[in-house]
């Protein structure tokens, strides 16, 4: 049986670490840094990573909203959209992800553009 996406990308632990370099990575780009001033990085970054494991395979429950809930009124842009991708695909390159695991990540956050942008 094949591996799924969160066993390849090395599990909790390693998927932990690549969201909270993400989060960092968001916290200080320009396009990004006004939304995440004044909010709970810690926070965040819990349910970021119960998110990303829960929805590639690992055994994680998501205790946050629902994604399309989550981002409600925040108007997001597509540059948004995209610095957020860019910094998420350069976590994955800082933990030595390989290839076809980036792309299927990208895959994965591309499927979910209509949840969070402004529509």
């Amino acid at each position: 049986m094949a591996e799924t996406l969160y066993q390849r990308l090395g599990g909790a632990e390693r998927i932990a670490a690549i969201i909270d370099d993400a989060l960092d990575r968001h916290a200080v780009n320009p396009v990004l840094a006004p939304r995440f001033r004044d909010k709970d990085l810690p926070r965040l970054k819990q349910l970021g990573t119960q998110f990303f494991c829960a929805g590639i395979g690992g055994p994680q429950q998501y205790e946050g909203r629902e994604l399309r809930t989550a981002h409600a009124g925040m108007n997001i842009n597509e540059q948004e959209l995209l610095a957020t991708m860019d910094d998420i695909v350069a976590a994955l390159n800082g933990q030595a992800v390989g290839a076809t695991e980036v792309s299927e990540v990208v895959a994965i956050l591309y499927s979910l553009k209509g949840e969070v942008l402004r529509v």
